[in-house]
């Protein structure tokens, strides 16, 4: 009963924050007349379609990458459980924090080993850290810093730099935590190990030193098993990876294409690269509150039209986050009581 209100709880909070967010744009900028401007169509219903597929795609792609980096000993089904359960608790915890250390837990209770499972978890870590590593240097050489960063037209210099700056800023940090994961996975885990112990070994951190002697027996078991991979392995690992990001960054063009037509798609895409850089470092659960005024903030150039730009940014936390609070509301309970944990 106490896990249950605990969930309950976790699930209210950001929802909250979010209805509030959502709640004090709409109630500055926009009435019900301004419904009446969506373009509904037999367009607008397809395109909604397609965000649908995007999402479909995005765990696809997390379920295949689990499949693969688990050898197969995941089954589809479990694999599709494991991905719905870390989006959950991606969901309500701050994305600082994120799903990742959970799915060790989940994949152990669904029969992985926990040292497989451990070694899984840092390999999500290095792959998704490194896809946004790349992309957002990417973007910005095929549209332009002035088309990714110049999104007030001089009305807002401000906010452009101050995007801009913590752009950079989030990137340089992702980019040095890659490449902490690489040379620790990869290149040097012994000599990681090492540090990892003797670091937790000091007397103001000795606390925590039996903990983090676990986390360097993990990482010495993890590259120990991970440098037998063949480049196959690794690359459907790294396909599975950009599939599941390129599918989330498309629910917001086909959210465009429904509603906003004659925005630049390619524009729009390659904005999302920023978006989800930035959020990564948002302190809320889930990015909540910070999303939506991030998205209505970055994409109103694109819409024009700030009432229709709030229809778009709340269609897009639907599809991109609030599908996996009740998701995980209904998969994490049943699947608790069925191996007994509750």
């Amino acid at each position: 009963m106490q896990t249950g209100r605990n969930l309950t709880l976790k699930i209210l909070l950001p929802l909250a924050i979010g209805i509030a967010v959502v709640v004090w744009l709409f109630g500055r900028e926009f009435s019900l007349s301004d419904l009446d401007r969506v373009p509904w169509s037999g367009r607008t219903v397809w395109a909604l379609s397609l965000s649908l597929l995007a999402v479909a795609g995005r765990e696809f792609g997390l379920a295949w990458r689990f499949r693969v980096l688990t050898d197969g000993r995941l089954s589809a089904m479990a694999a599709l459980r494991v991905t719905m359960m870390c989006e959950f608790t991606s969901a309500i915890t701050p994305t600082t924090a994120g799903g990742s250390a959970m799915s060790v837990w989940f994949m152990h209770r669904e029969g992985i080993s926990g040292g497989r499972a451990g070694s899984v978890m840092l390999v999500t870590l290095l792959l998704d850290e490194g896809f946004m590593a790349l992309a957002g240097p990417l973007v910005i050489v095929l549209l332009g810093s002035d088309a990714l960063f110049g999104f007030s037209d001089g009305s807002g210099a401000a906010v452009d730099q101050g995007i801009r700056a913590a752009f950079w800023a989030v990137w340089g940090v992702t980019v040095v935590w890659t490449a902490l994961l690489f040379v620790a996975i990869i290149l040097q885990p012994a000599a990681m190990s090492a540090v990892i112990r003797r670091v937790f070994s000091v007397s103001l951190l000795r606390r925590w030193q039996t903990k983090m002697d676990g986390v360097a027996a993990d990482l010495s078991e993890a590259s120990r098993q991970l440098l037998g991979m063949g480049w196959r392995w690794w690359t459907k690992a790294a396909v599975a990876t950009a599939l599941s990001w390129i599918s989330r960054f498309l629910v917001v063009n086909a959210l465009f294409a429904a509603f906003v037509p004659e925005a630049p798609q390619m524009l729009v895409l390659g904005r999302q690269a920023i978006v989800w850089l930035l959020l990564t470092v948002s302190p809320t659960p889930g990015g909540s509150g910070i999303s939506e005024w991030l998205f209505t903030t970055y994409y109103g150039d694109l819409v024009g039209d700030r009432s229709m730009t709030l229809v778009v940014a709340v269609m897009w936390r639907i599809l991109t986050y609030y599908i996996y609070l009740a998701a995980g509301a209904v998969v994490i309970p049943a699947w608790s009581r069925k191996r007994n944990l509750q």
